[in-house]
């Protein structure tokens, strides 16, 4: 994507006189929502969504492109590119897809993954220098070396980036992880995992679970030593938190139902049951692929994600190389069979029971009810859950905005979760981590204490039916294309 100075402006001057209006009713508070946004955050979003509402879809293969273009490293990071080696045994695959098949909504049809190599990065905070600091010419082993002399922490973040699963990169979260990084004094890992559509479900979440044991048990050629999992704590935005999710919830499985005794990685046998990570640390996650909440619809003006009734007139993307997919397939991300699937949809899920802690942050946004669905119970199963919701913030909102005090408070407490349940010593008189659930106003981030058990919006049987439905609706689409499809 061109980010100079004259695309901007190209992309712009088109859209001043919406730009105009937008400000206009702002500042004469017709808007709806301007008594909760400042005039960049209603412009923002209203362009966000109108691009998002185009009547001309721009091809799969396009935006994939542009958003895996690589936008260079400077400033205040450290980036060590490292490449995961193939496990030569296949025990790892075996063990998810036996996993998945065993789990209720099993049963649809999914393309078995090859094990290959994962790509990802090290990230960490580069102190004392400028934003526009070129990056040091070093080997990525040295990179390494430096990222590590400024680790303070023990947390390793292993992180997983949103875009729908067909969009984006670690080379496109980097401000983001490094900033985690940064605030946790400690390290990120972020995975560079397949994309759909020609990497549909489950080839993400075999990439996750290799990296995740090449924490624990680091393949040849590895930069890092082994890494207990109670220092390791699963992160992600949007898509690559339900990644974190469903890489939970497998591991969950797997220890629940595996008649296997240990798996072989690398020439070395992991005994089970695997161990969990020390938490989970999800920004506005995305978590019902079938879209079915009434969150959809009830929070639409506080956000930029097209509303399913808006999605059905939107035309279907232009055909190119990687869609529609052959043979054709109703979601980019799975086949439509595999919807309701728990490792597909975390919001499926029905047993939590066991898992590390959570922390989920959202905003007032499209997606807040598939949350509270899962906090809820998670919590009432005995898992400890820290649930912060940000009064009229459209999705993952801190990175969009990041200088606005909901912004920076959300991504404070996201990091202070990761170094608090990651080995770190608490403080004499420092509160263990308790299940808590908080509100924060708009513009002020004025606390009110929620019940995070009693979040869920409808009943386990009434959500079950919703998505049943909603998946129904989809597959009664035209073969090979849904007429609803997700733009995260």
């Amino acid at each position: 994507m061109d980010n100079s100075p004259s695309a901007v402006l190209r992309f712009l001057i088109p859209k001043s006189p919406f730009i105009a209006k937008t400000a206009l009713w702002h500042t004469l508070r017709l808007s709806p929502t301007s008594s909760k946004w400042d005039l960049r955050t209603e412009i923002t979003v209203r362009i966000i969504r109108s691009l998002l509402d185009s009547p001309k879809p721009t091809p799969l293969l396009e935006q994939q492109r542009w958003s895996v273009k690589d936008p260079g490293i400077k400033g205040k990071m450290w980036i060590s590119k490292v490449i995961f080696a193939k496990p030569e045994e296949e025990d790892v695959r075996n063990i998810l897809t036996e996993t998945i098949d065993s789990m209720d909504g099993g049963g649809g049809t999914y393309t078995t993954p090859a094990v290959v190599p994962v790509e990802a990065e090290w990230t960490g905070h580069r102190a004392n220098v400028r934003h526009d600091r070129p990056r040091l010419d070093l080997s990525e082993a040295q990179h390494y070396e430096k990222l590590m002399a400024e680790v303070t922490s023990p947390v390793t973040i292993l992180y997983f980036h949103g875009g729908v699963y067909y969009m984006m990169d670690p080379c496109s979260h980097r401000i983001v992880t490094s900033r985690l990084a940064h605030l946790s004094n400690g390290r990120c890992l972020s995975v560079r995992y397949r994309l759909a559509p020609q990497h549909p479900f489950p080839h993400a979440l075999l990439d996750g679970f290799q990296a995740y044991l090449g924490l624990m048990y680091p393949p040849p050629g590895s930069f890092h030593e082994p890494v207990s999992a109670s220092n390791i704590v699963f992160a992600g935005d949007s898509a690559g938190a339900n990644l974190s999710l469903a890489l939970v919830q497998s591991i969950l499985q797997i220890n629940r139902s595996s008649t296997r005794k240990n798996i072989i990685f690398h020439g070395r046998t992991i005994d089970l049951p695997i161990p969990v990570p020390a938490g989970l640390a999800g920004s506005s996650p995305w978590v019902d692929i079938s879209r079915c909440m009434p969150s959809l619809i009830t929070n639409a003006q506080w956000d930029y994600l097209p509303a399913p009734t808006e999605s059905d007139t939107v035309p279907h993307y232009p055909p190119d190389d990687i869609w529609p997919t052959d043979p054709p397939r109703g979601d980019v991300f799975c086949d439509l069979s595999m919807l309701c699937h728990p490792l597909v949809s975390p919001l499926a899920a029905k047993d939590w029971t066991g898992s590390c802690p959570m922390w989920l942050g959202y905003g007032e946004e499209m997606l807040a009810d598939e949350g509270k669905a899962i906090a809820s119970l998670a919590a009432k199963q005995g898992v400890t859950v820290i649930w912060e919701q940000f009064e009229a913030m459209p999705h993952c909102f801190s990175m969009i905005f990041d200088q606005l005090p909901a912004s920076r408070k959300h991504d404070k407490d996201w990091a202070d979760f990761c170094a608090t349940v990651a080995g770190n010593t608490v403080a004499e008189g420092v509160p263990k981590l308790e299940t808590k659930g908080t509100w924060f106003a708009a513009k002020t981030c004025k606390e009110t204490d929620v019940d995070v058990m009693s979040l869920a919006v409808c009943s386990q049987e009434e959500m079950d039916e919703r998505m049943r439905r909603a998946r129904e609706a989809r597959m009664q689409g035209e073969e090979g294309e849904t007429k609803i499809m997700p733009k995260l």
